[in-house]
């Protein structure tokens, strides 16, 4: 992992809330901090974190809570993050609260207010900053909220991810305007002087194995029928399984794809319910064509991506990522934690596991979104 000029990050496990905050503000201590960014486990007591950190920041600082951190390793039960010089980097961030509120109206005077707050730019300029957005990650809301944005904000690129709560699925929270919340997000544009990319990678392709949805409950994302029959059946039966086999260790590695355009997206199950039905991690409607994907390799597809990467920029500040919770139980399931952590520390990730992640104008899942900031190669 090479060393930033303009970034400061820190990895801290502590039970203690004061003590982690003090530890993590020491490590990511900079003279002139444009911004704090941190993801953190959702068993501090928030109100206590929330006390701390405000004692420690005077500068812009947003998080959440997360299924695990991902630094230089993948961590539970603590917190990781960074601080921005402004220098290089302005953070303009504001609260979405309550987001069953929100509406295109709603998104136009988001995009308006952070428009006349820019600093390094006269107007919305996607080579000069970037969008990040943090979300309840039980909210069931990301597609709307992540949709109306990216149409307000000309088409900034947008990365960003939904909070969790260490696989609980009871709470999750981000924090904003020196507190944390729940049902709501926040939204911020990083200005910055330096080249950045944004990308998304998973390391599924289609098969030839389609199927509609033919009944739904759209607004909790549940399935329950599949080409007119019961949904876990059916999907059961188009995998080759047994009912009575669906696990969630399953569903990590026979999720359903959408195709957009010429791109596809990952649409994860989340799990079988009493009633035969299936919960889905994205959203859902009847009509919906979906197609069963296969897996291409972990590993070797993070690799070729960290190459990629690697082969554009000369040298990185940090890369920000938002890993689906899904790619960490199947890293963990296949024991490959320590390869992807050699690939990871090549581009400076710093990021959190996710209920879901977005990328530009799209929700999705099982998908690592991030943004390399940096030094290009001439």
């Amino acid at each position: 992992m090479s060393e930033s000029t303009y970034v400061k990050r820190a990895e801290v496990v502590a039970q203690d809330e004061k003590s982690a905050v003090d530890a993590f503000a020491q490590r990511i201590r900079q003279p002139d901090m444009a911004g704090v960014i941190f993801f953190c486990s959702s068993n501090y007591d928030p109100a206590r974190l929330g006390q701390a950190l405000r004692e420690q920041f005077t500068c812009p600082v947003i998080g959440c809570t997360t299924a695990g951190g991902i630094g230089s390793t993948y961590q539970q039960n603590g917190i990781v993050g960074l601080s921005l010089s402004a220098e290089m980097f302005r953070m303009h961030a504001v609260a979405i609260d309550p987001l069953n509120e929100f509406s295109n109206s709603a998104a136009e005077k988001l995009a308006s207010k952070l428009r006349s707050e820019l600093q390094f730019s006269d107007s919305l300029d996607s080579k000069k900053m970037f969008g990040f957005i943090l979300i309840d990650g039980l909210s069931c809301m990301e597609e709307q909220v992540i949709a109306s944005i990216y149409n307000s904000f000309d088409s900034m690129p947008i990365i960003g991810g939904s909070a969790g709560d260490d696989l609980r699925f009871e709470e999750t929270r981000i924090y904003v305007d020196g507190e944390f919340r729940s049902g709501a997000a926040v939204f911020s544009i990083i200005e910055t002087h330096l080249p950045f990319k944004t990308f998304r990678l998973h390391h599924f392709e289609p098969t030839e194995k389609d199927f509609v949805i033919t009944g739904a409950d759209p607004s909790r994302r549940i399935v329950s029928e599949i080409d007119g029959s019961p949904a876990a059946e059916e999907y059961a039966r188009i995998i080759g399984l047994d009912m009575d086999k669906l696990s969630p260790q399953v569903f990590t590695t026979h999720p359903t794809m959408l195709q957009i355009g010429n791109e596809w997206y990952v649409r994860s199950v989340k799990n079988v319910n009493e009633d035969g039905s299936l919960s889905f991690a994205c959203a859902i409607d009847i009509g919906l064509p979906l197609t069963i994907a296969k897996g291409m390799g972990f590993v070797e597809t993070l690799r070729q991506k960290v190459d990629e990467i690697e082969a554009e920029f000369s040298s990185i500040e940090f890369t920000l990522g938002c890993d689906c919770t899904f790619r960490l139980i199947e890293m963990l399931e296949t024991g490959v934690e320590k390869e992807v952590e050699q690939q990871i520390k090549r581009i400076n990730l710093i990021g959190f596991s996710t209920y879901g992640e977005q990328f530009n104008s799209i929700h999705v899942n099982q998908t690592l979104t991030g943004v390399v900031v940096g030094k290009l190669k001439q």
